[in-house]
């Protein structure tokens, strides 16, 4: 009934219109067979079952340190700005992970005084705050007296290696630059340990690229951050880092850069504020200790415009910066308390007597 031609035509037409309904979705399926750095486009780079996997892990946590990587990234950032360490325009033009603008954000939740930032008499300025670490607790001490705040450099380190295949490429053949940021992590540690016993030191900030299962890691971007009351060790330490880091990698045959992300000389306190807590917690028949303050503080930026200190009361078990942090009604009343006295005496409400 028909002819052979067109039989041939038919078939021809035929395949295309399956080519063009199909053709589509084969290629996404064949590329999906790569690593995360690949794309939909032609040629494939390496073949991979990582979105595969993706696929299947499923969402169902939340990520909080997540959320905090998205905060705005500084902290400090508003007593900064009131005594005169950032300017107000540079505060408002820091963004977060996600892009979100600070003064946009200000301006959005209708927090954008009018009022000028600093230049404001301060008598004396006193913090309180929990001291996010274990020796309050341990020692069954009440209050911390913080003498001193300490200094620190984040030291951000980026390496550069190869990425290939986990399970083909011979282990005498690799350029792996997830090893060299373990090594260094070991070397921070351990550079930390020998400036004891208040120096401190860890990696607290990876990346891995391309944080594939099968694929060794091509890139390493982490950050060191090392703190210390005495500006000299923190300089040694930073030194050590550099050095050391640098022989890792030329061993292993990485690419090596340093960038200092952060920094803030150490911080030493008023001493007329710091008696007035200590006279303010033995009046008040309190336990009390000095400490030098680990974590960055307001007080550190304040101290540059008045008379400071700051009070420390113990939380359970050290923890901050995790959900599981706590303190005691009886360890924030006896700290409110000593910061009551130390504040209404220095202001000349009450006497020492």
């Amino acid at each position: 009934m028909f002819g052979r031609g067109f039989k041939l035509s038919l078939g021809i037409f035929f395949t295309i219109f399956i080519l063009f309904l199909y053709g589509p979705t084969l290629s996404i399926l064949v590329l999906s067979f790569q690593g995360p750095n690949g794309g939909l486009t032609f040629p494939m780079r390496g073949f991979s079952t990582f979105w595969f996997e993706s696929l299947f892990d499923g969402v169902g946590v939340i990520d909080i340190w997540g959320a905090f990587g998205r905060s705005i990234r500084l902290g400090m950032m508003a007593s900064g700005v009131f005594a005169g360490v950032h300017d107000l325009d540079w505060a408002y033009d820091r963004t977060d992970a996600a892009g979100a603008r600070f003064g946009d954000e200000l301006e959005r939740i209708g927090w954008v005084g009018d009022a000028a930032v600093g230049g404001r008499p301060v008598a004396a300025f006193f913090e309180l705050h929990i001291e996010q670490g274990p020796i309050l607790e341990d020692s069954k001490t009440d209050i911390g007296v913080v003498t001193h705040g300490q200094g620190l450099n984040w030291i951000r380190v980026t390496l550069t290696g190869k990425e290939a295949h986990t399970g083909s490429t011979p282990m005498p053949s690799r350029v792996n630059a997830g090893l060299g940021m373990a090594q260094i992590t070991v070397l921070a540690h351990q550079i930390a340990l020998a400036h004891a016993p208040h120096a401190v030191g860890a990696v607290g900030h990876c990346e891995i690229f391309p944080n594939s299962t099968n694929i060794i890691p091509g890139k390493a971007i982490f950050t060191i951050d090392f703190r210390s009351p005495d500006p000299a060790v923190i300089a040694a330490m930073h030194d050590e880092l550099r050095t050391g880091a640098s022989a890792i990698a030329k061993t292993l045959g990485l690419g090596i850069d340093f960038e200092l992300a952060g920094a803030f000389d150490p911080v030493a306190f008023d001493p007329a504020c710091i008696d007035r807590v200590r006279a303010a917690a033995d009046r008040l028949g309190y336990s009390h200790m000095d400490l030098v303050s680990g974590a960055g503080h307001d007080a550190f930026w304040m101290s540059r415009v008045a008379p400071t200190a700051m009070i420390m009361c113990p939380c359970v078990d050290g923890l901050s910066h995790n959900e599981a942090e706590e303190i005691s009604q009886d360890w924030a009343a006896a700290s409110a308390n000593v910061l009551f006295h130390a504040v209404v005496e220095t202001a000349g409400l009450v006497s020492d007597d």
